[in-house]
């Protein structure tokens, strides 16, 4: 009998910014650090990316207290610039992240495999809340 996959989430973001700006701000290592994070008590200080199929990513986040930090990392499986990235978790999850652009504003959507520790309602908030802080930091960069 086959397990039961549980439907993706989704989140999404309008960035009043071009493609090209939100593209680089979403994978350029010295803009990742200062955007991954779901609140103002967290920061990523480490960011590594290798933008390519077969590229391996990894941001480090941390709470600022030091009590705890994680890295997230993956596996890039598809790269189409300034258009889609696609990539596998270490746990396997898939994720997709379009960027969709018209009149200067870019549509940002990412789908995301749930893990299973934590609530849909979590996750989509906690995911939402980092791309939140991505469209703050990409329209308040000079």
């Amino acid at each position: 009998m086959e397990a039961k996959k549980t439907p993706a989430i989704t989140v999404e973001a309008l960035i009043n910014a071009p493609t090209k700006k939100v593209w680089e701000f979403w994978t350029e290592p010295q803009h990742i650090t200062k955007w991954t994070f779901a609140s103002d008590d967290w920061h990523a200080p480490y960011a590594e990316n290798d933008l390519r199929i077969d590229g391996k990513f990894k941001t480090t986040m941390a709470a600022k207290d030091g009590s705890m930090s994680f890295d997230f990392e993956g596996v890039y499986t598809d790269v189409q610039t300034y258009k889609l990235i696609q990539y596998v978790l270490g746990d396997g999850r898939e994720v997709s992240i379009s960027f969709d652009s018209e009149d200067n504003v870019t549509t940002v959507t990412e789908t995301f495999d749930p893990e299973s520790e934590n609530s849909i309602e979590l996750q989509r908030d906690g995911w939402q809340a980092i791309l939140d802080n991505f469209k703050n930091y990409v329209e308040t960069a000079v």
